[in-house]
């Protein structure tokens, strides 16, 4: 009868930590969906609410604000954004809670609407919350940009024709562009051929490298001399031979 006592007292107890983890859980979820709310709005007052004093917050651009930048006067009425009406939905939600602080990871599917017109975009968040005596703080956040590809124009022929060659950094770095019917592709080093896309005439890209971008150069007569590799705007220079 002691041991089933025992076993019955451990029983309750991890099922109340459970019970409080899953508490816990709710309870960030919902304070986090509310300051992406006043992300879109402009809610200092949330802001506020739930940052901690010595929060360290990085924004998708890579800016490092403090809890002043980001509250302002908490007092001040949201700034009026005009035509622009935006909403931020969290997906993907995930929490782990160890002890008094929480690590949370989620998307935030953003929609932006402007006169007529709507915009969609994807932010990609880690956020840190602890526990202090007036509740769950958020600590940490760091939020990336999920990058997409653009959309993809069709060229004329001739034009794509004026991209077929080999082109190179060094003899150790090639890349060779050719074309099938009406599709670019282009291959570095002997590598399998990747498909190449035109955002505008002389940029392309490699559909699923939406950070990566291949602007052709021209000399004064208009012949294509080469190509700049570009990403994070670094640029690396391709020569095409001869």
């Amino acid at each position: 009868m002691k041991h089933f006592a025992v076993v019955m007292v451990l029983t309750l107890a991890l099922g109340n930590v459970a019970r409080a983890d899953e508490d816990v859980a709710a309870l960030i979820k919902r304070q986090s969906q509310e300051f992406s709310d006043a992300s879109a709005s402009g809610d200092a007052k949330v802001f506020e609410k739930y940052l901690d004093d010595d929060v360290v917050f990085m924004n998708e651009s890579g800016e490092i604000a403090t809890k002043r930048d980001l509250v302002g006067d908490p007092a001040a009425p949201p700034a009026k954004r005009g035509p622009m009406q935006q909403k931020l939905v969290q997906k993907d939600f995930t929490i782990k809670v160890h002890g008094n602080v929480a690590v949370t990871s989620f998307t935030d599917e953003s929609t932006v609407q402007i006169h007529d017109q709507v915009q969609h975009a994807r932010f990609r968040s880690i956020e840190v919350w602890m526990k202090k005596p007036r509740g769950w703080l958020m600590i940490s956040s760091q939020t990336l940009a999920e990058n997409s590809d653009p959309p993809a124009v069709t060229l004329p022929r001739r034009t794509m024709d004026e991209y077929i060659g080999t082109y190179k950094v060094a003899d150790d770095l090639v890349y060779k562009i050719t074309r099938t019917g009406d599709d670019l592709a282009g291959s570095l080093n002997g590598a399998p051929p990747s498909p190449l896309k035109a955002e505008v005439a002389d940029v392309l890209f490699t559909p699923g490298q939406p950070r990566l971008r291949k602007i052709i150069q021209r000399d004064a007569h208009g012949k294509v001399t080469g190509f700049v590799s570009r990403r994070e705007g670094r640029d690396l220079v391709f020569k095409r031979g001869s």
